[in-house]
Order: C-alpha cells, then structure tokens, then sequence
C-alpha cells in the first residue's frame, strides 16, 4: 500500500486539530522528512498567531444586525437593490466566521472565541507542532532550567520558573519561544517515562481572572488554562483530563510563586 501523501490542506487541518488520530503519526513523519514543508507549517502557525492579534477586538465584536438579517431575508426590500448585495453580505459572514470562529446554525450567529479561547488555541497549536518534533522539540534543553528560564524570561517579557514536575512523572525537556496574541509565549514542554509529552505556554496578556478547559473542535490535545491581567498559562496535553489537571494545578502553582503572584 501507498504511503497517503499529504498536502499543504492537511498542514492546516494539523494546525486547527482536525487532522483524523489515525493519520497523525504519518503526518509528523512526513513534516521531518520535508524540512520545507515543516517551516511551512511553522510559518503558517505564526501567520495563525498574527492575524489573531491583528484583529483582536474587531472579531469580539458581534455580527451587525443588518447583516444577519440580509442573510436570513428578514431585511425590508429595497427596490433596485442589486442581488450580489445579499451574497455580499453572506460573504462578509463567512468570513467573519473564518478568522474568529463564528458559528452558523440553524439557531442563528454565534459569537467567536473569547480571549481565554484564543489564548488556549495558540496554546494547543503549538504543542501540536512541537511536542511530535522528535529532532528539535526545543530551542534550549532543560539541563540548566536556571539558564532556560533566564533566556525565556528576557524574551517574553515575564518572570519564569520551570515547574518541577518530577512528582507528576515529568522531566523537563527545554524550552523554546512561540507566537502568543500580538506578542511572544514562552512554551516548555515536559515528557514522562512512557514519552507522553505535555507543554507549558505562558504568555503575558489577559483582562480579568478566568480559568478553565479548551479543546478544539475536532478533538485531540486539551488546553488546561488560567488567565488575569498581564498573565496567561495553558498546560496541553492528552493525558486522561483528571491527570491532566493535577500536573496543570501544580505548574500553575509554581509558576505564579514564581513570579511573585498569589493564586486566586
């Protein structure tokens, strides 16, 4: 049998975690053994990155009335009105719907992910492209965790510690920068016996204090998350969900001693 041969659709599909489970093994082996399509991927996470922040606020915003009511022919008729209005109006949706991941049902418009969501996004996206990377997961390795924390706090902007994970099962593998909402994240990734591997993005942004789960439509890696002002954490994995939460309660714990934060 052939080997599936993949294209840039399915880079995509990896990047929004709707890659089918089964093909994910395949996918990872060909990205290393084409080294342009990998920085393909890595580009087309950072340009996911930057759209986000270029258009944060306008995607929180809701649809306009008048034009969900063109879509659903609620609107009054116009004489002379042209017809590609309507399909303007629908097109101006859909792609509304792309960038901030509104739902269209039959219910009628959704609004698009918040803040917290977005955050966890980048989160997942990330782990999803590094934490499989079995050449070069990360930019600095873990053997001086003073010195990786050190480099990864000058570059963000934050006050880093790397959790000691060690009673979860998890060593510290290194650590590396990646996109964060219009600035950058730090992301250390952690591996167990087994080789199951988790990552920890932290970024600096946030509004107000906000905490909870986040996995993507199509299923795959969960994004435990917690958020304040000036400060955002996602522990990703795919450990069972109750695992997943006590390694994240711990590195979030340590974290904000780190960095001088009381936990809320």
């Amino acid at each position: 049998m052939n080997a599936r041969s993949f294209t840039d659709r399915d880079i995509h599909l990896a990047l929004d975690g709707e890659l089918p489970e089964d093909e994910r093994a395949a996918y990872q082996a060909w990205l290393e053994a084409n080294p342009d399509m990998k920085a393909r991927s890595l580009r087309f996470a950072a340009d996911n990155a930057a759209l986000r922040g270029l258009f944060t606020g306008v995607l929180d915003e809701p649809v306009p009335a008048r034009l969900t009511a063109v879509v659903k022919g609620d609107a009054p008729k116009r004489k002379g009105t042209p017809p590609w209005w309507r399909m303007a109006a629908a097109a101006a949706l859909l792609v509304a719907g792309g960038l901030g991941g509104y739902l269209v049902g039959a219910s009628g418009f959704g609004l698009g992910p918040d803040s917290d969501d977005r955050m966890a996004e980048l989160a997942i996206a990330a782990h999803q492209t590094f934490a499989a990377d079995k050449n070069r997961p990360v930019e600095v390795d873990g053997s001086d965790p003073a010195y990786l924390t050190g480099w990864l706090s000058k570059r963000t902007g934050l006050k880093l510690v790397a959790p000691d994970l060690s009673d979860n099962g998890f060593q510290l593998l290194g650590g590396r920068l990646v996109p964060a909402e219009g600035s950058t994240a730090a992301l250390m990734l952690y591996a167990d016996a087994q080789g199951n591997r988790i990552s920890v993005y932290v970024t600096t942004g946030g509004s107000e204090l906000s905490k909870g789960t986040y996995t993507l439509a199509g299923g795959g890696p969960e994004a435990v998350y917690w958020q304040e002002k000036g400060y955002g954490c996602a522990v990703v994995g795919t450990l069972p969900p109750a695992e997943l939460r006590l390694v994240a309660k711990d590195a979030y714990k340590q974290l904000l001693a780190g960095a001088g934060l009381s936990q809320s």
